[in-house]
C-alpha cells in the first residue's frame, strides 16, 4: 500500500488533495433524498432527531423501512426467543415501533441479515423497500451491510440495496445511526480500531477481528455520501486520531465525526447544493485537511456547505472573547473518552493560545497539540462559556 501519508510531522499539501474534492466528485443534477447520519446512542426520546426522520418520509403517510442487518442474527444471539433477545430481529421491531411513537404513519423491518442473505435478491422483499418512503439504518457492525447488501468482491447492489437506491433518488429520506451511518459513505469506510493504534501502525486496507487494528475497506459502503470519510461516537470514543490518520493514509482531505446523540441533515448529497445542518445534543467535528488538520466542532443549528467549505453560525450563538484562565490543563489520556474534544473545548474558553494532550500509552507516545491560529474563532450562547470552534490547528507527533 503507497498511499500513506505522515501526520505526525508537519502540514499536508493542499495541491496535492485536490483530486479528492468535492468538485471532483460532483455528479449531475438528480433529485435526491436527505440523509440523517446519527454518531450512535440515539436516545429513544431525541425527538429533534426521530421527528425529522420521520417528517421526511412523509409524518402520518410515511412508511419507513427498518434494516438491522448490522445486528448479531438470531442464529448468533444465546437469548434468541426469550424476553432478553437483542438481534437483528427484536432490533428491527424496536425501531419500527419507536418510529411509530415518533408519528411514523408506519414502520416495517426489511428482513434481512446474516440468517437471510439470500433474501437481499428476493424480488419480494424489494418490493417491500420499494413501498416506502424512508428508510432507517440501525447500529452494530457496519461491515454486515456491506455482506448483506452487497455483492462481494463485485461491490454490486442485491435487488434490496437498488430499491432503496432507487426510492433515494426519488426522494425518500436514509437515515442511519452508528454503522447505519458510517454505511453511507463511499470509499475506504472504517471497519475498526483506535487512534493510537492507527496513529502507531497506520491504517490497513480490510475487515480484521483485532478490535485494535485500524482497518478500512477500500470499495467503501453505500456511497449515498462522498463528500468526505464518515466516523462515529467521536468525541465520546476519542477517535480524532483514528479519523485524522485513516484520512492520510486514504488521501481524503475532510471527516466529519459524528457524536452519539447527534445527527448531521444532509440535503441534495452528491450535489451541487449539497448542505449540511447540526441536529441533537452533540457536535458534528469536521476535519479540514487540506492544509494541515484543521477542527471544527459544530453544534446544533450549524449550517456547512461543504463545496465552499463555510460554516453558518445559528442566531443563537455569537463569538466568543475568551476570558477563562491561563494555562489550560492538558491531558495525559487524550484519545480516552471525551478527553479530546473537553480539551479542544476548554482551550476555547481561555486565553491561551495552545493545548497539549498526550497518549496514555508509551513506546511510543503522542502528543497532540491543538493551537489557535488566524481563522480560529470560538462560540458561545451565555458569554463565558466555549461550546462550539472552529478552525482549530491539531498537530500530532511522536514524543
Amino acid at each position: 500500500m503507497t498511499r500513506r501519508r505522515t501526520v505526525l510531522a508537519g502540514a499536508l499539501g493542499a495541491a496535492a488533495l485536490t483530486a479528492f474534492g468535492p468538485a471532483a466528485r460532483a455528479s449531475a443534477k438528480v433529485c435526491r433524498g436527505p440523509l440523517i447520519l446519527v454518531g450512535g446512542s440515539l436516545a429513544d426520546d431525541n425527538t429533534e432527531i426521530y421527528g425529522e426522520i420521520v417528517r421526511r418520509a412523509g409524518g402520518p403517510t410515511a412508511r419507513i423501512g427498518v434494516l438491522t442487518a448490522a445486528s448479531i442474527p438470531p442464529s448468533q444471539d444465546p437469548d434468541a426467543g426469550s424476553p432478553d433477545a437483542v438481534n437483528s430481529q427484536t432490533n428491527g421491531q424496536y425501531y419500527a415501533d419507536l418510529l411509530r411513537s415518533h408519528g411514523a404513519g408506519d414502520a416495517v423491518w426489511i428482513p434481512v441479515d446474516l440468517d437471510r442473505v439470500a433474501a437481499a435478491d428476493d424480488p419480494a422483499v424489494a418490493a417491500l423497500a420499494a413501498s416506502c418512503t424512508g428508510f432507517f439504518f440501525g447500529g452494530g457492525d457496519q461491515f454486515r451491510y456491506v455482506t448483506t447488501l452487497l455483492h462481494g468482491d463485485a461491490h454490486t447492489d442485491t435487488l434490496v440495496l437498488a430499491a432503496i437506491r432507487r426510492r433515494h433518488r426519488a426522494g425518500a429520506v436514509v437515515a442511519g445511526s452508528s454503522a447505519g451511518a458510517q454505511i453511507q459513505q463511499g470509499a475506504d469506510m472504517v471497519t475498526g480500531g483506535e487512534s493510537y493504534e492507527a496513529l502507531r501502525d497506520g491504517a490497513r486496507p480490510g475487515y480484521f477481528d483485532d478490535p485494535n487494528t485500524s482497518g478500512y475497506w477500500p470499495a467503501g459502503g453505500f456511497g449515498f455520501l462522498t463528500s468526505g470519510l464518515i466516523d462515529t461516537h467521536f468525541s465520546a470514543y476519542g477517535r480524532l486520531g483514528r479519523a485524522v490518520q485513516l484520512a492520510a493514509d486514504t488521501g481524503h482531505d475532510r471527516v466529519y465525526g459524528l457524536d452519539p446523540n447527534t445527527a448531521l441533515l444532509v440535503t441534495d448529497p452528491g450535489g451541487r447544493d449539497e448542505r449540511g445542518h447540526v441536529l441533537g445534543t452533540g457536535g458534528v467535528n469536521l476535519l479540514d485537511l487540506r492544509d494541515g488538520v484543521r477542527w471544527s466542532h459544530l453544534t446544533a443549528g450549524f449550517g456547512y456547505t461543504p463545496a465552499t467549505w463555510r460554516v453558518r453560525v445559528p442566531s443563537t450563538l455569537h463569538e466568543l472573547r475568551p476570558n477563562g484562565p491561563r494555562q489550560v490543563a492538558g491531558s495525559d489520556d487524550v484519545f480516552g473518552d471525551d478527553a479530546a474534544t473537553a480539551l479542544a473545548l476548554a482551550l476555547a474558553g481561555s486565553r491561551d493560545a495552545d493545548a497539549v494532550g498526550r497518549t496514555r500509552q508509551q513506546d511510543p507516545r503522542f502528543a497532540v497539540t491543538l493551537t489557535k491560529r488566524p481563522g480560529f474563532t470560538a462560540y458561545t450562547a451565555d458569554g463565558r462559556t466555549a461550546t462550539a470552534f472552529g478552525d482549530l490547528a491539531v498537530h500530532i507527533r511522536q514524543v
